[in-house]
C-alpha cells in the first residue's frame, strides 16, 4: 500500500533512518543508512536519488544527508505510527520487544490514518477510563501469562470489578 504520494515501504524506511540518524548522530550518511536497513551501500544511493528527487531530503554524492521540512514531517509520522504501534503490542498485548519492534515496523506502512487513530483514541481510552485503566492492564497481562485460564475465575473477577466500582 503506498501513501504519502507514492513512497514505498522501503522509502518510508528511509526517511524513518534518517530522522533517526539526524537526531542521534546528528547526520546521515549513505554507510549509516546501509548499516541500519541492513542493505549493500550501493542500493542506498538509488534510494536517495528517489527521496531527493521528490523533495523529501537533501543529497548529493558524498555529502551528508538531510530532510527536507517536507520529508521530515512524513519521517516523524512514520516514526509516530511505529512507536504507537510498538508500545501497544508491547506495553497492551504483552508482545516481547523485539517481536512488537518488528510487526510495528511492518504494520506502519500498511496502517490507514483513520485506523491509526481509532487506534490511538482505544489506547487512551485503555488509560484514562475509570473502568479500565492500568489496573485492567495489569488483569489483562496477568491473564496472558496464566497457563490454562478457566472461565470461572471470569466470574470472580467481574465480582471483585463491580465491589470496587461500588466503593468509588
Amino acid at each position: 500500500m503506498k501513501k504519502n504520494g507514492e513512497l514505498s515501504e522501503n522509502m518510508e524506511d528511509y526517511l524513518e533512518v534518517i530522522l533517526d540518524l539526524e537526531k542521534t548522530q546528528k547526520v546521515a550518511r549513505p554507510k549509516d543508512i546501509a548499516e541500519r536497513l541492513d542493505i549493500q551501500r550501493g542500493s542506498v544511493t538509488g534510494g536517495l536519488k528517489n527521496l531527493e528527487k521528490k523533495g523529501l531530503i537533501n543529497y548529493e554524492p558524498y555529502s551528508f544527508i538531510t530532510l527536507t521540512p517536507k520529508g521530515n514531517l512524513i519521517a516523524q509520522e512514520i516514526t509516530r505510527r511505529h512507536q504507537i504501534l510498538k508500545d501497544f503490542f508491547s506495553n497492551v498485548l504483552q508482545v516481547d520487544a523485539k517481536t512488537a519492534d518488528a510487526t510495528a515496523c511492518r504494520m506502519e506502512h500498511a496502517i490507514d490514518a483513520i485506523t491509526m487513530e481509532k487506534l490511538v483514541r482505544f489506547i487512551d481510552y485503555v488509560y484514562t477510563c475509570p473502568r479500565t485503566g492500568p489496573e485492567w492492564i495489569e488483569k489483562f497481562t496477568r491473564h496472558c501469562l496464566a497457563q490454562g485460564h478457566k472461565r470461572e475465575n471470569c466470574t470472580l473477577c467481574l465480582e471483585e470489578c463491580n465491589h470496587q466500582f461500588q466503593n468509588k
